[in-house]
């Protein structure tokens, strides 16, 4: 590597460490020479000058952070020698001009999905299973083993491993049945929970709206929806909150209530009957052309290194201005991860009212941490901090690159649903689980997941992908990393090159060419948020 030192933004005051430097190294980067007083492991910042005790800290062309103890040019910036700070903002003070970028490349492409009938076009043909109520978590886990019998038989590497040093015989792969029970073109998915009940009664409202979300995505062709029947998330809430999201919604969301119906057997033989007609039904639906403005794509990180920041967090702001170009739906979520950015986000809201829902949500959010013993501040995790991210403004002023440059066209909370084309603001926390979950249930048909240190999650509906910050990660978690963005540390590809790759990635996987690699582990994770318990 010819030079180990960078600087985000020229009105920086800190440089970003490409690799591990010694301490007495000497580097030259922009005309001058830096000793380094400390080790300085890749990924973490070094101090471009000298800073008293309150100076600013300013990163990615933002304030970051203040130094808590006096700080010499060359040493490394810690938790201890720098305390989390950021801008305040309260209103919308201006317009942030938008270069649109030039989108020929794509402006004709289409992809093969799924047509709904209120026009929206999925990227998977989904049935799903869910209740209503914790209490029918069983239930659901006994179809899931029961409709297994329509799915293609598949054996674990794992269970034949356990088997290889038990002594047993280690048969092949067994192949994937496809005799006529075999459904082919339609995927069954089973979510449980632990929600419903108890609680307050808004979280129960915010599982109906998250759940309505989920069947109105475009991916999902049906649904499944077991209710015990006395909890707080009654079958009507449900259905209300999803006429009001989509009056038009043209599926079958076949409801069934245990405490009507009567005894398990006699409920479960009813739902074994109805579901396995309307997914005979759902099987014949088949992908057509249709143009990639018809995706929405959820932007999200998590397990973030130094390095998300300049490298696979830019690179999908890239992809997702192409897709505001394009007319398509793009939702940048994690509000915890925008603090210290909220007034440039503000002023590419495209109208006043937008830049105070946006900024009214993130006062909220963090007043309700804060009076739970904690605060944004908290955000970063153990190993986003021994990675190079020691605030969380410093955390949030990169992951705020993934949502580009493009206007802010509309802000939503979270279970509301996306309905403008551009770049949307979702109020979801940090924490990936519950992000994702979030992201999904506002209508993202895909997610653009970025790690430095890797991740494995996905999600039941939706194909979630994982874009590596550095090689290294990739390399060593291939099997859970589908694109790598550490060729833009490395001096290969441009940010630029890098987006274009993942946009034409996009449309592979909408068209059913690829699968993620969450996806082929099954890693189904649904997580919902209870606002009511406060989460990071």
């Amino acid at each position: 590597m010819e030079n180990k030192l960078i600087k985000v933004n020229p009105s920086d005051n800190v440089l970003v460490a490409l690799a591990d430097i010694k301490s007495g190294e000497t580097h030259h980067f922009n005309g001058k020479d830096f000793v380094a007083m400390t080790d300085v492991n890749a990924k973490h910042k070094m101090a471009e000058h000298d800073f008293a005790v309150g100076d600013p800290i300013v990163m990615y062309g933002v304030l970051v952070g203040k130094a808590n103890l006096p700080i010499k040019k060359g040493e490394v910036l810690t938790t201890e020698n720098v305390k989390h700070q950021s801008e305040k903002a309260t209103k919308k003070t201006g317009d942030l001009g938008w270069d649109i970028p030039n989108v020929d490349r794509w402006k004709d492409k289409t992809f093969m999905g799924y047509h709904r009938a209120d026009g929206q076009v999925g990227v998977k043909n989904v049935w799903m299973f869910f209740p209503l109520v914790f209490c029918e978590n069983k239930n659901v886990e006994k179809l899931e083993a029961v409709f297994k019998e329509l799915m293609p038989k598949e054996e674990d590497p794992h269970t034949r491993y356990l088997r290889s040093l038990l002594g047993g015989p280690v048969e092949e792969e067994p192949k994937k049945n496809r005799d006529e029970n075999y459904l082919d073109n339609v995927e069954l998915k089973f979510l449980r929970h632990e929600g419903g009940c108890g609680g307050i009664r808004q979280d129960s409202d915010l599982l109906a709206k998250l759940f309505a979300g989920y069947v109105n995505n475009p991916n999902v062709a049906g649904a499944t929806v077991l209710s015990l029947g006395c909890q707080n998330l009654q079958v009507e809430i449900f259905k209300n909150a999803l006429s009001e999201m989509n009056p038009n919604l043209g599926k079958e969301v076949l409801t069934f209530e245990q405490q009507e119906i009567g005894t398990t057997d006699e409920m479960m033989q009813l739902i074994i009957r109805d579901s396995l007609e309307a997914i005979k039904r759902a099987n014949k639906i088949e992908r057509k052309p249709a143009p990639v403005s018809k995706l929405t794509i959820g932007l999200e990180c998590g397990g973030s290194d130094g390095f998300s920041g300049i490298s696979a967090n830019p690179a999908l702001g890239v992809v997702s201005d192409i897709f505001a170009a394009l007319g398509g739906k793009t939702i940048l979520a994690e509000f915890p991860e925008l603090c210290g950015v909220e007034q440039e986000l503000m002023n590419r809201c495209v109208d006043a009212e937008k830049a105070d829902k946006f900024i009214g949500l993130m006062q909220d959010f963090e007043k309700s941490v804060v009076a739970a013993g904690s605060g944004f501040d908290m955000n970063p995790s153990p190993g986003n901090i021994k990675d190079g991210l020691i605030t969380d403004a410093m955390k949030s002023a990169g992951a705020a690159k993934k949502g580009g440059t493009s206007p802010v066209v509309d802000v939503l909370d979270y279970g509301e649903y996306v309905s403008r084309a551009g770049l949307n603001l979702l109020n979801t926390p940090g924490n990936d689980a519950e992000c994702t979950t979030g992201l999904v249930g506002s209508g993202a048909s895909i997610v653009l997941f970025t790690t430095g240190l890797g991740n494995p999650m996905g999600n039941p509906i939706a194909p979630v992908v994982k874009i590596s910050s550095n090689t290294g990660v990739s390399e060593r978690m291939s099997d859970i990393i589908d694109v790598n963005a550490g060729t833009v540390i490395t001096g290969e590809k441009t940010i630029q090159e890098v987006g274009e790759e993942i946009v034409d990635y996009i449309i592979d996987l909408a068209s059913g060419k690829v699968k993620t690699k969450a996806d082929e582990l099954k890693q189904d994770v649904f997580i919902p948020w209870k606002r009511g318990g406060v989460s990071l």
